[in-house]
């Protein structure tokens, strides 16, 4: 399960290291509405959501879907500005019929493909896919899906507010030390990449990060086989203190790829029973559990979506999700006539972090 990013034509030079204050601000936000990956950051969050004025934590959540399982691919800047005011410039810059695609894919919890071949702005078939796919999300993803479809412009302009504001809520004051860390980091890869080559610059951003053998292609493991080509643009690596686990990927048709890299310290493993131990592993053995765990940890699904996402039958899904259940590395939920399957972080955290940072890339 890999991203491929082709750069046989790409010009030299054009694969750049850089820091961005809203990509920054966007694993900040992951992290205050999925705390359970980030257990470091764990009394940070809960600071942040202690001192929230109740009208911006209201919008937080209204709009979560943007950063919570995924993370919207206008959000992720391949063009980094120096400043977060800049950089949502750009945002606004973007047609709303790709601000909107982008925002669908996250709220939805779907694949890019359901979006691309027509806009929901204009095809009612599309409309009415993207709603239904929100509707099976939850109450609060199909009320924002509707609202960014009947008035984009209201959508957007309340979104980039809501960011200003958490500028001057969290952010600012976050920044000043995060952006520290990023420029130690960002000399070391350029200087790797300035004296050694690419192949050694992409080594130390991470494991999951390699440059095939023959030069061509940059490899990232993520959870769907997936390609890509940087052709023009270029591919940009944007260093994350606030983003560990996660190893976050742009790769959607007519977006520039960008790959945004953990640089924090991860957290010791805590100890766990041997019986327990072997018992999850087992549940692990198989590659499709292992493959429903890595979706699980982008939010919560039904099985009929895990059983979309992957092609395969509904029945299947069940007996894997049931072997996952067992071994208490998921919980279920039900809410009306859906049921949805949550991965149990605490748990599967015990197994070890190289585990964890698998699953949640």
């Amino acid at each position: 399960m890999t991203l491929r990013i082709d750069i046989s034509a790409l010009p030299s030079g054009r694969v750049q290291f850089a820091a961005s204050p809203l990509a920054e601000l966007t694993a900040m936000l992951h992290v205050l509405a999925e705390p359970g990956h980030h257990p470091q950051f764990a009394g940070w969050a809960a600071d942040v959501w202690a001192g929230l004025r109740p009208e911006l934590a209201e919008r937080l959540r209204e709009a979560e879907f943007l950063w919570r399982s995924s993370q919207a691919d206008f959000l992720i800047p391949a063009r980094p500005r120096p400043t977060l005011a800049e950089e949502l410039d750009d945002v606004d810059r973007i047609d709303d019929e790709r601000y909107v695609t982008a925002a669908l894919v996250t709220t939805c919890g779907s694949n890019r493909v359901h979006f691309s071949r027509a806009s929901p702005l204009t095809d009612t078939t599309a409309r009415e896919r993207a709603l239904d796919l929100a509707q099976a999300r939850g109450t609060l993803q199909e009320a924002f899906a509707e609202r960014l479809l009947a008035d984009p412009a209201a959508v957007r302009a309340r979104v980039r507010h809501t960011l200003e504001e958490c500028a001057e809520a969290f952010f600012d004051g976050a920044w000043a030390g995060v952006a520290v860390q990023l420029a130690t980091d960002l000399r070391l890869k350029r200087e790797l990449l300035r004296r050694h080559g690419i192949g050694a610059a992409l080594a130390s951003v991470s494991g999951a990060v390699t440059l095939a053998p023959d030069g061509d292609c940059i490899i990232v493991d993520k959870v769907q086989d997936k390609a890509t080509a940087a052709r023009d643009a270029g591919v940009t690596f944007l260093p994350s203190v606030f983003g560990r686990p996660h190893l976050v990927a742009v790769h959607a048709p007519g977006w520039h790829p960008v790959v945004q890299y953990p640089v924090a310290e991860p957290s010791p493993a805590q100890p766990v029973s041997l019986e327990t131990v072997t018992l999850r592993l087992e549940a692990l053995a198989h590659p499709v559990r292992l493959r429903l765990l890595r979706t699980l940890a982008r939010g919560p699904h039904t099985t009929a979506e895990l059983a979309h996402f992957w092609e395969l039958s509904p029945p299947e899904i069940s007996r894997h999700l049931a072997v996952l259940r067992r071994a208490g590395l998921l919980t279920a939920r039900r809410q009306g006539r859906y049921v949805r399957y949550t991965l149990n972080l605490p748990d599967l955290a015990a197994l070890g972090t190289d585990l964890l940072a698998a699953v949640l890339r």
